[in-house]
């Protein structure tokens, strides 16, 4: 089979006028990026205020492995799918970090046959919306330094400077730096640390907003700094929220691109789910759901992470209501949870593939505390055997789990036919939501309720640094903010070497952060970090272009 960027290369790739049109939207409404790409005008939401919102699809995913489970490859088949169908889907995704692209985990423009286009574009530099939060978010750090250097009238703390740095690649070298050195004029010198830029609070409250006024509001309580008396420093106390807004003007605006099989798909906004929040930008997702009868959006990771931080914070600040989730696994990821080792994964294992199917388990449980309907999506590969293939429907069928094959990533829309039919016949028009906790219960009850009711922990511990956060942010009124947790995807403990679904395990907070623009508490757990490195063998060692700009390797 092709390798997905030869795929995309000889797909036909639709002006992208053409594809707005699908959908209604009017070429008024459209800032060209080429004949390819385009930005949304904000404008379009004054016109499309009365249309029915059609109705909203999660896709999300068991516990991810080494192998890879085809999340996004599945949603963007789902949409292919549905369309062959005739039903009038557009997806809402995220938009890639360099991060990845550059590192071990690779691009996220789905893949094979279920790919978005222009594939290159979308896994390097796009619209400029990264780079854009990239440089919002350094203007600030560059504006905290000026200001402490120039007199600090605002009585800032060098010592409690919370803004970080951040950079749009995988530098485990700039995890902790020293800022300032050199002459007098050059600045205080100071400890500074870079995040990736989509772990970025400004990447957060983009992708939360729901207006450019929401935006700014969002912009000005973002905290920087702690003063000498321990009281909060905002953007808005250092001035410069206009010129935070002037670097987004552009960035603010959803992207609109095209399958391969030329539906249309918005691609805004890309904050990480295991430190992040992990979704799409509400304003996307307003827009597809004005415009579509059928909209598939993503969330990073399993269910534990980006499913439950799609419905607990995305859904409950935007007001919307998910129809209906679909949970994607593979015979493969399923054999890993099974303890079967990657170098054997590719041979029948029918009894691994029995006990990795509780990882499966635990996902679905968390789903139906939801109280949502759900569709399992298998992605197929063809080292799945006859009789690995028979045990899951079995057991599927046993359960009453409503499963579809899918086969996506080889056929396109139309290995996707049977999961789109699954989805309709099994979609909720309003389903009554059951969040996981009350944004107004105790910081500690609401961290407990997601690890014991997401996660299956038998209970929480808290580190001096997150007590002490607890307290901090009880007394400045941030009580009632959601839950961000920032724990390894790679399990659903906060071990990433604990496969399956572990059982009598704690979860250990080890500090938590103050988002006040996101407005949620970002509490740390186990070993994560927010600025990636890089592997041994990175992929940035593969990724070539020739001299007629051909690009090799990327994927």
């Amino acid at each position: 089979m092709l390798s997905d960027i030869e795929i995309a290369k000889q797909s036909e790739v639709k002006d992208i006028r053409e594809i707005a049109q699908k959908i209604n939207i009017s070429p008024k409404y459209l800032e060209t990026y080429g004949n390819d790409k385009a930005k949304v005008s904000l404008s379009i939401f004054d016109e499309l205020g009365d249309n029915e919102d059609g109705k909203l699809i999660l896709v999300s995913a068991i516990t991810p492995t080494p192998l890879g489970e085809g999340k996004s490859t599945t949603s963007i088949g789902l949409v292919d799918a549905l369309n062959k169908l005739n039903k009038k889907a557009i997806g809402c995704l995220r938009e890639p970090s360099l991060g990845p692209v550059f590192g071990i985990k690779g691009g996220a423009a789905g893949g094979g046959y279920a790919q978005l286009n222009p594939m290159v574009d979308l896994n390097l530099h796009f619209t400029g919306d990264i780079h854009a939060i990239t440089c919002a978010n350094n203007l600030i750090s560059a504006c905290i330094d000026n200001h402490i250097y120039q007199g600090n009238e605002l009585n800032i703390n060098p010592k409690r400077i919370v803004w970080e740095r951040c950079m749009d690649l995988n530098d485990r070298s700039l995890r902790n730096v020293m800022v300032g050195l050199g002459s007098p004029t050059d600045g205080v010198i100071r400890t500074d640390h870079f995040n990736i830029s989509v772990a970025s609070e400004i990447m957060a409250i983009l992708c939360l907003a729901t207006s450019f006024q929401d935006l700014r509001e969002r912009i000005d309580r973002l905290i920087i700094a702690y003063n000498y008396d321990n009281k909060p420093v905002t953007v808005k106390d250092l001035g410069i929220t206009g010129s935070v807004l002037v670097v987004l003007k552009d960035a603010i605006k959803p992207n609109l691109i095209q399958t391969l099989e030329n539906n249309p798909v918005f691609v805004h906004g890309g904050p990480f789910a295991n430190i992040a929040h992990g979704c799409n930008s509400i304003m996307a997702t307003k827009l597809a759901l004005k415009l579509g009868d059928y909209v598939v959006t993503e969330a990073g990771f399993g269910a534990d992470l980006g499913a439950e931080k799609f419905i607990d914070i995305k859904c409950r600040e935007a007001g919307l209501k998910p129809n209906m989730v679909v949970i994607v696994a593979t015979i493969k990821a399923l054999k890993y949870h099974g303890k079967v080792k990657l170098e054997n994964i590719k041979e029948e294992n029918v009894e691994a593939l029995a006990s990795g199917v509780e990882n499966l388990a635990k996902h679905i449980d968390t789903v139906k505390q939801f109280n949502l309907p759900y569709v399992i999506a298998i992605n197929k590969f063809n080292t799945d055997t006859d009789a690995e293939v028979n045990l899951l429907i079995k057991w599927a069928e046993e359960n009453n789990h409503p499963i579809a094959l899918s086969e996506v990533f080889a056929k396109g829309g139309e290995g996707g036919l049977e999961l789109a039919q699954k989805v309709i016949d099994n979609i909720k028009d309003t389903p009554e939501v059951n969040y996981l906790y009350d944004k107004n219960e105790s910081i500690e009850s609401k961290i407990e309720k997601i690890c014991k009711k997401a996660y299956g922990a038998s209970g929480v511990t808290f580190g001096e640094d997150a007590l002490r956060a607890i307290r901090n942010a009880k007394k400045e009124g941030y009580q009632g903010f959601y839950i961000c947790m920032a724990k390894t995807p790679l399990s659903l403990s906060d071990n990433k070497k604990l496969l399956g679904a572990p059982k009598d395990f704690t979860v250990h907070i080890r500090d938590i952060k103050i988002s006040a623009g996101a407005q949620f508490l970002v509490c740390l757990a186990g070993e994560i970090m927010t600025m990636p490195g890089l592997p041994k063998a990175a992929l940035a060692q593969k990724i070539d272009i020739d001299n007629n700009f051909e690009i090799y390797n990327l994927s």
